[in-house]
């Protein structure tokens, strides 16, 4: 068994510390949850604004109603763990149905999946450039927040496999 300094167990702590922060859901629906609603809002709410028919008007507000529930799923997550209290749901309404099938963590997956796809959608048909200001503001705050915490947990998580015996 080895020795280790004060420093390094402090430096252990902060660490682990960290890898707590990344995985708790304040974080989890603050960085992504939050972001990928804001992804989900946008899309529909353009999607109303381009209709050519009623169809895809009802399209747009059925995408809207969906990203304003899982932005209130995500804010109960946040207030909740911020209130030190355990959840009753999930993140997403796609995971909630996973959760009632026993496999949450599979349907958030197939969520995550269709917000990705909901993005290059956006980008591909040239839609983003129709947001407006607000829209833009809205939608550049939830791709800086939700791109630069995954490269933070990212390289916390490649200096953790580095240096594994001075984290957690």
């Amino acid at each position: 068994m080895t020795e280790t300094s004060p420093d390094q167990n402090r430096a252990s702590r902060k660490d682990t510390d960290l890898g707590r922060l990344f995985s708790r859901p304040a974080f989890l629906s603050l960085t992504i949850g939050i972001p990928f609603c804001i992804f989900k809002v946008l899309f529909g709410i353009s999607a109303m604004q381009t209709a050519q028919n009623p169809y895809f008007f009802g399209v747009g507000a059925v995408i809207v109603l969906w990203a304003v529930t899982d932005l209130l799923m995500n804010a109960g997550r946040l207030v909740l763990d911020i209130a030190h209290k355990p959840a009753r749901f999930e993140y997403c309404s796609i995971a909630q149905i996973g959760r009632f099938l026993k496999m949450p963590s599979v349907f958030l997956a197939i969520d995550t999946l269709i917000t990705f796809a909901i993005i290059c959608a956006m980008l591909w048909s040239g839609w983003i450039t129709r947001l407006g200001f607000s829209g833009s503001i809205l939608w550049y705050a939830a791709t800086t927040l939700n791109l630069i915490s995954l490269s933070v947990v990212s390289l916390y998580n490649e200096v953790k496999n580095i240096r594994p015996e001075q984290v957690d």
